[in-house]
């Protein structure tokens, strides 16, 4: 069996909690930096994942987002959280908590019945 897809899908199910981990913890984040930060933690995504994914959040009230002018290119586009992103990445978190958790018990750690 390849672990290929198994791990692409983990990847892509904590894609969210990444993103939403990277803004919430900037406060605002342009999405090259965004692309930048999971590439130098190993969870290299391509901009064709990544902006659909912002605008699906955007669309559903957890970012909002602020043009700025560039000296040396295009108006940039930045994204921040929103009260509800921020409760929902707070939940994420806790799910991704509890899940982690539960995960290392049965994997790692000893667990006597």
């Amino acid at each position: 069996m390849a672990i290929d897809n198994t791990e692409s899908q983990m990847r892509k199910g904590l894609l969210e909690l990444c993103i939403l981990g990277i803004i919430q913890r900037q406060k605002e984040a342009y999405p090259s930096d965004i692309l930048e930060q999971l590439k130098g933690a190993k969870l290299v995504v391509l901009e064709g994942t990544l902006y659909p994914l912002l605008t699906r959040l955007k669309n559903a009230g957890m970012l909002s987002y602020r043009w700025e002018e560039s000296v040396s290119g295009p108006p940039r586009k930045y994204f921040a959280m929103t009260q509800e992103g921020t409760r929902f990445y707070e939940q994420l978190r806790t799910t991704w908590d509890e899940l982690s958790k539960a995960v290392n018990d049965l994997t790692i750690n000893s667990i006597t019945i």
